[in-house]
């Protein structure tokens, strides 16, 4: 189910989301400063975790949420070896599975990914020689019982899209925002490319609310791969499920 680019020193706030929702009634962009910068095959944003905490406080009071749903890798990121049996075990051909039962979200992401451990980002896997390929899943508290609560889907992807998952520096085009729904339960699903001065990133995400929790995933993969890739993507995205808790 992304993910982009700016300084090493600049930080990705939970609240800034909360406080660009058109409901909230906050005019102004705060504080969200995705940082890209390429070092031989690593992509670098920097997430603070303690701006987490503090979001779950602003989301109870304003009744808005932000996401993580940033699918690129953090300057602190560490490579784990191997995915522990317990954890990802082998689906259909070409994907493991991932299922988190202490959260309650499971999904399928491509063979021979890794995990990688960014702070701020509940679970990421990404492919070590492309460094675009990705996929990661965030979740923070939330006080809404439904992803409708947030708005219709267009209106919650443009939000993500421009405020969050990339930095204003780059371009942005939202393809496609929809509505599924599974077992009852609504999904926002939808496509975009952020444009950066050497490459072009495509991604698709999904988020749904659950569970007391704003859920996210986020893939995607460099334009020029994505004829390759779509299909793989696209089956991470469907894949994502969440499961009561």
């Amino acid at each position: 189910m992304a993910s982009l680019q700016h300084s090493p020193s600049s930080s990705i706030h939970q609240t800034s989301f909360l406080n660009s929702l058109p409901q909230l009634g906050v005019q102004k962009y705060g504080g969200v400063l995705p940082a890209v910068c390429r070092r031989g095959i690593s992509l670098i944003v920097k997430a603070e975790h303690a701006s987490m905490a503090s979001s779950a406080n602003s989301l109870d009071k304003c009744g808005r949420r932000q996401m993580i749903a940033v699918g690129v890798i953090a300057p602190w990121v560490s490579l784990v070896n191997q995915t522990p049996p317990s954890f990802a075990a082998e689906s259909n051909k070409g994907f493991l599975s991932v299922t988190d039962k202490k959260d309650g979200y499971s999904f399928v992401y491509p063979f021979g990914w890794q995990e990688v451990i960014i702070e701020g980002q509940d679970k990421v896997f990404k492919d070590v020689i492309e460094p675009l390929e990705s996929v990661s899943v965030n979740l923070i508290p939330t006080g809404k019982q439904d992803i409708r609560d947030f708005g219709p889907p267009q209106e919650v992807a443009e939000t993500l899209i421009k405020k969050f998952l990339a930095p204003p520096t780059q371009k942005t085009k939202i393809i496609a925002a929809s509505e599924n729904d599974v077992d009852g339960k609504a999904y926002y699903a939808f496509e975009f490319t952020a444009q950066a001065p050497n490459y072009i990133r495509h991604a698709l995400g999904v988020v749904t609310v659950g569970n007391g929790k704003f859920y996210t995933l986020t893939t995607g993969a460099n334009e020029r791969r994505w004829g390759k890739m779509k299909d793989r993507l696209q089956t991470v995205i469907e894949s994502f499920k969440i499961s009561n808790v």
